[in-house]
């Protein structure tokens, strides 16, 4: 079983975390069987936020029984999307009740548009100051998409843990983040490891994660047979053979650069498309053929496409500066093509 030690953190966790944002879409009682089985496995590290809607609270009450023997030996991490710092305690107490905990070993500012920092009129790092000062908080982070604060989050020294994302199709600025964190001993928590579902071969994408030491990879389990395939992988780590090698190869000549990485970024669309779908349906039906995309509800989300009105909001707010609207309307088109050559619309029930 491989370690990682967060940066300049006292943090050494198994290199195999459990992201809990798809908790979501499950009961209580199956989020507690996968979080229980993860974590009776040696995964030490989960990751939620405020913005989960019930993550943080399923994740409290199936460990809270367990407490106080386990909590030192679990790291917990969430995020707050406050836009101030008096929203942000609140946050940072909601966080506590519902995981059930007197602390957050790491929390994070959820994907701010610009650095917080000491004295900034958001109010939001002094807030985070003062928690950690009062105990609740044991270390600072942040979460982004974008290449410039990200490097500013590092480069500040102010923040002790980013998470970014970063997969076996991330390009040299990507690179260059995981890189600066090993330089800057800030600890690299790697997001979206499985590209937002393009990637289809888990053991493929934890090989390759696994050859970065600073790398905590977080992945987001829904499923027992998900949770399954990481724990195997713990005892009996994928290496990059010459064949997974030219399949990354392959696979980064079909999708690097222009393709969405489901960041979401770009919503809400004034014309109410669900971008990260639209922008991206080509490559999934290619590589999953989810039943989920051939239901009558997904053809009517596509179907917004057409009411796309170029106001741009997406193209400004896109951190890989990607020409959207034409994204959407090439794979909206692809879409099209892949009913017809099931000879004419079809559709699967919900």
């Amino acid at each position: 079983m491989d370690y990682v030690r967060l940066g300049r953190t006292n943090l050494k966790v198994n290199k195999n975390g459990f992201g809990a944002l798809p908790l979501q879409r499950v009961s209580f009682d199956v989020a507690k069987e996968l979080l229980r089985k993860a974590y009776n496995h040696g995964i030490t590290f989960f990751d939620t936020a405020r913005g989960y809607t019930d993550s943080e609270e399923k994740i409290g009450l199936a460990f809270y029984d367990l407490y106080p023997e386990i909590r030192h030996k679990i790291v917990l991490a969430s995020k707050s999307g406050a836009s101030d710092g008096e929203t942000f305690l609140a946050h940072l107490e909601t966080s506590l009740t519902m995981m059930k905990t007197d602390y957050v070993d790491i929390y994070q500012f959820h994907n701010p548009a610009f650095v917080p920092k000491p004295g900034g009129k958001d109010g939001l790092y002094d807030a985070m100051f003062k928690a950690k000062n009062q105990g609740k908080v044991r270390f600072i982070g942040a979460s982004n998409h974008r290449f410039d604060v990200a490097k500013e989050i590092i480069l500040s020294g102010l923040y002790d843990t980013i998470q970014f994302p970063f997969s076996y199709l991330s390009e040299a600025a990507e690179k260059e983040i995981v890189n600066l964190c090993e330089t800057h001993q800030v600890g690299f928590i790697g997001m979206k490891g499985m590209a937002g579902g393009l990637i289809t071969d888990s053991a493929l994408a934890y090989a390759f994660l696994n050859t970065y030491p600073n790398v905590m990879p977080i992945w987001g389990i829904q499923r027992e047979r998900e949770l399954d395939e990481f724990i195997s992988y713990q005892n009996n780590a994928p290496i990059l053979t010459n064949e997974r090698l030219d399949k990354i190869a392959s696979e980064r000549q079909e999708l690097a650069g222009n393709f969405c990485r489901a960041c979401g970024y770009c919503l809400p669309c004034p014309a109410n498309i669900n971008i990260p779908n639209a922008a991206r349906i080509s490559l999934l039906l290619r590589r999953t053929v989810p039943a989920f995309f051939l239901t009558l509800a997904s053809q009517e989300e596509m179907a917004r496409v057409d009411n796309c009105s170029h106001c741009n909001h997406c193209i400004k707010h896109c951190p890989y500066g990607l020409n959207v609207p034409e994204l959407i309307k090439v794979n909206y088109e692809d879409y099209k093509d892949y009913f017809k050559r099931l000879d004419g619309p079809h559709a699967v029930s919900q």
